[in-house]
């Protein structure tokens, strides 16, 4: 149940907020355009494109239909100074099963692909590994409060990256996993910064894509390196998403808090894997997501 301080927090909602990330404007029946921001300097950031894309192929489906899975490739690093064409392939529509491909382009370049499957509901037996029991978001810092003042002024500035929160459980808090040799993890409490809509999963699958890309790469590297949002010193390793897949378990809000659980199993000729799960505050698994990273010393 939401309490009064999220029913307060979805009525104050500002009025540039995080569904406009996932904003496409519908150029035909099969064609999207869409501007991503930075992720890196002069890099389009991965996360939303996936989410762009995801979100162009959402709209050629029935309503009645919810993406279950997704894999993708990055291909060429996006500009984030122009805009992004969102080519959408009808490849099947079946009684139960949708399937659509997606093909990003910018400047007659692929720059991304997508494939990701819908489907209708149906009943089943329900089971899920259960959520370790770490401390809950209330009480942890925010992750851009450990930032220095001018960082957060250069934040708030940017196009993206703002309209989120996360909150990093301690690597000493009570209820980790007992850590394993040779594979780093981390667990990040995370949601959008604004609220979003009641009424339609396919923009808070989105928005979870969107979220997915934030730190699981980072999880490959921990051994060098912290994450992005809690290095204080420049970065030694070069890190750029390869491939991304996900999986959609259960209904989920992405504007409430959910519990990425990541771990990363190996790190090889110059590419790290990470695995994730989200959890609700129920301790639903609600999703799980894999990435292969690019992952190089700098020089």
């Amino acid at each position: 149940m939401t309490d009064v301080t999220e029913q307060a927090r979805r009525a104050a909602a500002p009025a540039r907020s995080f569904a406009a990330l996932l904003e496409i404007e519908r150029l035909d029946e099969n064609t999207f355009r869409g501007c991503c921001h930075a992720g890196a300097p002069m890099r389009a950031f991965g996360g939303q494109v996936a989410a762009q894309a995801l979100t162009a192929a959402g709209r050629t489906c029935d309503g009645d239909r919810a993406v279950h899975s997704l894999h993708s490739y990055f291909l060429l690093p996006g500009d984030p100074t122009e805009p992004i064409r969102y080519e959408v392939d009808r490849v099947r529509d079946g009684m139960s099963y949708t399937t659509r491909r997606v093909t990003a382009v910018q400047n007659g370049n692929a720059i991304f692909t997508l494939s990701a499957s819908f489907k209708r509901p149906e009943p089943a037996t329900d089971r899920h590994r259960p959520m370790p029991p770490v401390p809950g978001p209330d009480g942890l810092p925010d992750a851009f409060s450990l930032w220095e003042p001018a960082a957060r002024e250069a934040l708030a500035r940017t196009e993206g990256f703002r309209e989120l929160e996360l909150r990093f459980v301690p690597d000493d808090a009570p209820g980790l996993p007992e850590a394993v040799p040779g594979m780093p993890q981390q667990f990040v409490w995370l949601r959008t910064g604004s609220p979003l809509p009641d009424g339609d999963p396919l923009l808070h699958t989105c928005a979870l894509t969107y979220l997915s890309d934030l730190t699981l790469a980072s999880t490959a590297g921990l051994q060098v390196q912290p994450n992005f949002f809690r290095r204080i010193e420049p970065p030694r390793l070069l890190m750029a998403s390869l491939d991304h897949a996900m999986w959609f378990h259960r209904p989920f809000r992405a504007d409430e808090w959910l519990l990425f659980a990541q771990r990363s199993p190996s790190s090889s000729d110059g590419r790290g894997l990470s695995l994730g799960e989200f959890y609700d505050r129920d301790g639903l698994l609600v999703a799980s997501a894999v990435q292969e990273a690019l992952i190089r010393e700098r020089r």
